[in-house]
This record gives C-alpha cells, sequence and structure tokens, in this order.
C-alpha cells in the first residue's frame, strides 16, 4: 500500500484521535459515573452522578460534612415584631422610636456551602418587621455603616422630606431621623431607595412596617412572610426564591400551627428582576386584604398573584389536622426553594401571641 504525503498525515491524525480516546474515556466515564449522596425531600437517602440541584441538601458522603447553620433564622423572623421604644409625648400621642443601622460588608450562608453578600438593617435579611398603630408617631435613628450611600423609604403616608429619595445618607456612619405619623392601617415595604435600585434592594435593604389599627384586629397567631429571590451570579436573574430569604427553609421546617385558630400573615413580595410572584395555600382558602388597608375582605381564594411591593394580608384556619403544601403556584420559583410546609395539629402546645394594640 502506497500513502501520499497527506494520505500519511491524515492516518497518523486517525490514529492519534483513537488512542486519545481509548485513553480519556476510562477517565470521563470515571468522573462522569462518581456518585454524590443526598437527602431528598422526602428524606429518602439517594446516590446519584447528576448535579445535585436542592441547595438546602449538599453531599453527606464526606465525613467531614456537618449541618450548617445559617445567621439569620427564619422561624424566628417568622413572629418577630419589634413595637420599638415607646414613650408618650406632650400631646399624649405614642411614639415609638427605632435604631436601624445599614451595613452592606455581610456575607450570609443562605444554604450550606452557599454564601452571598448580603446589604442589611440590623444585620438581618429581611430586616426587621416594624410595627405601630394608626396614628403613633413613628421615629426611625437610621445610622449608615456601609461603604455605600443608603436610605429608608417608606411606602405609606409620610412629608416629603421623610421620603428617603433625595436625602441620601453618606456612608461610614451617616445617619438621619426619619419621623413620621404611622398610616394608614395596613402591611407596607420599607427599602433602601438608592441607585441603582435594583442592587440594594436584591441583596437584602427592604423589611417590613406594619401599621394596626385602632379597633385590633381579632386575636391570631400572626406571621410575617417576605417573598424574595437571590441572584447569586449577579446576571440579572434570581437563582433561588424563598419565603423570608432561606430556599426550602420552612419545608425542611414546617411552621407549626393548631387546627381551628385563626392564622393572619402579613405578606409582602419583594421579589427583583421577576414581574409578578404568587402564593398558593393547600387544602384551604384564605381571606385577602390587599395591602391590608380595609377591614373587610376584598377576595376568599387560596392563590394571589402580586408583583413586586405588592402586599396584603391573608386570613384563614385549618380544619382537618395534617401536612400542607404553601407555595408559588409558578413552578420554577416552587422548585426553586419558595415552598414550604404549614403542620396543623389538634394538641399541639403553642404560646399563643397576645398583642395589646396601640401599647
Amino acid at each position: 500500500m502506497k500513502f501520499t504525503r497527506s494520505g500519511a498525515l491524515i492516518f497518523f491524525l486517525s490514529l492519534t484521535v483513537i488512542f486519545s480516546i481509548i485513553v480519556i474515556f476510562p477517565i470521563v466515564s470515571e468522573a462522569q459515573s462518581e456518585q454524590k449522596t443526598f437527602v431528598t425531600h422526602s428524606g429518602s437517602v439517594i446516590q446519584t452522578s447528576g448535579e445535585i440541584i436542592d441547595p438546602v441538601y449538599t453531599t453527606t458522603a464526606d465525613p467531614e460534612y456537618t449541618e450548617a447553620t445559617v445567621e439569620f433564622d427564619p422561624m424566628k423572623y417568622l413572629r418577630e415584631f419589634n413595637y420599638g421604644k415607646v414613650s408618650t409625648l406632650p400631646d399624649g400621642k405614642i411614639l415609638r422610636e427605632f435604631t436601624i443601622i445599614a451595613n452592606d460588608d455581610q456575607v450570609m450562608e443562605v444554604s450550606p456551602g452557599i454564601f452571598f453578600n448580603v446589604w442589611t438593617f440590623n444585620g438581618t435579611v429581611p430586616g426587621p418587621t416594624i410595627r405601630a398603630t394608626e396614628g403613633d408617631i413613628v421615629r426611625i435613628n437610621f445610622i449608615n455603616n456601609g461603604a455605600k450611600e443608603h436610605t429608608m423609604h417608606f411606602h405609606g403616608i409620610h412629608p416629603a422630606e421623610m421620603d428617603g429619595v433625595f436625602e441620601i445618607v453618606g456612608s461610614g456612619g451617616g445617619q438621619f431621623t426619619y419621623e413620621f405619623e404611622a398610616g394608614p392601617v395596613g402591611v407596607h415595604p420599607y427599602h433602601c431607595h438608592v441607585m441603582p435600585l435594583e442592587e440594594h434592594i436584591v441583596r437584602g435593604l427592604y423589611g417590613v412596617f406594619i401599621v394596626d389599627p385602632k379597633e385590633s384586629r381579632p386575636a391570631a397567631d400572626e406571621m410575617v412572610m417576605v417573598l424574595n429571590g437571590l441572584d447569586m451570579d449577579f446576571d440579572g436573574e434570581n437563582n433561588f426564591y424563598a419565603a423570608n430569604t432561606i430556599p426550602f427553609y420552612y419545608q425542611h421546617h414546617p411552621i407549626q400551627i393548631k387546627t381551628d385558630e385563626l392564622i393572619r400573615i402579613y405578606v409582602v413580595n419583594m421579589v427583583e428582576f421577576d414581574p409578578i410572584n404568587n402564593f398558593h395555600l393547600h387544602g384551604n382558602l384564605y381571606k385577602y386584604y390587599p395591602t391590608g388597608t380595609d377591614l373587610v375582605p376584598s377576595f376568599y381564594t387560596d392563590m394571589i398573584t402580586l408583583s413586586q411591593t405588592e402586599r396584603g394580608i391573608m386570613e384563614f384556619e385549618y380544619t382537618y389536622p395534617g401536612k400542607y403544601l404553601f407555595h408559588a403556584h409558578k413552578v420554577e420559583f416552587s422548585e426553586k426553594g419558595w415552598v414550604g410546609i404549614f403542620l396543623v395539629t389538634d394538641d399541639l402546645e403553642k404560646n399563643n401571641q397576645d398583642i395589646k394594640y396601640g401599647s
């Protein structure tokens, strides 16, 4: 057999490719078949060579693996309300005074092994839930300990100079005092209003402001759920979604409630980059008060759809015990962390909240 120079070159290259495939294939196959162990949502322990996309449970095959503890406790935040330092002014009005400190150099382990540079009010995302009664005077002593400029913008009714838009608070200890009369009744977000606004919000500078009516609402087990997202790679799209920051948290740590007990949820949508979010409740319907400004519900439903900063109050009771999902009915959001469980029991020992409105 005779080879031309070009034919010999082609033959040589062919042998090189075949040899490379023979040598490399076992290495690739071995890498592809590497088994990772993880725990599913149902508690099953399985192995896979594929990508593990559930951010809460990572590989447990590593003997040095330990369960991570996040800096933010979603279960504590759920029922934690800050009523401020209370005093009475000379004109008889109630003054509620708060100190809010902004930082932008903190790192939160949002899931085991997954860290995110969060910007915080009082060290958490979301910031503290501020609560007052309609007509109270709210005074916010704001301190900006961050490296960037920040403000606090409250949704609601207040003077222009208290709006937190043009009164930029400088970095490294800048201070500003916001003072206004609480109103209107309902649930309102607050957030930083410095440009680029989407960055200040998506990194965590937001929280909830509840204004209670002077005539108290019926006693209930009250909760706050801030619907939020995390853009981990800064491409303008959220990688994870959650109620109160930590993906899948309330699925792995069900919220315990009792049958025939009124549940009231203050829900605020702070998801950036996505035009809508929603909240679906399984096995039940709830009365819904948009923004909470009316004491009469507008809907009786099992799902609401919310645009950004849209919010409201949900009220419901469960008749039958058991596990009930709540989640975004936008499947992408629920599969990326915005999902939870209510564990309803007949005989659960619970300390019911005794909220004295206006106190």
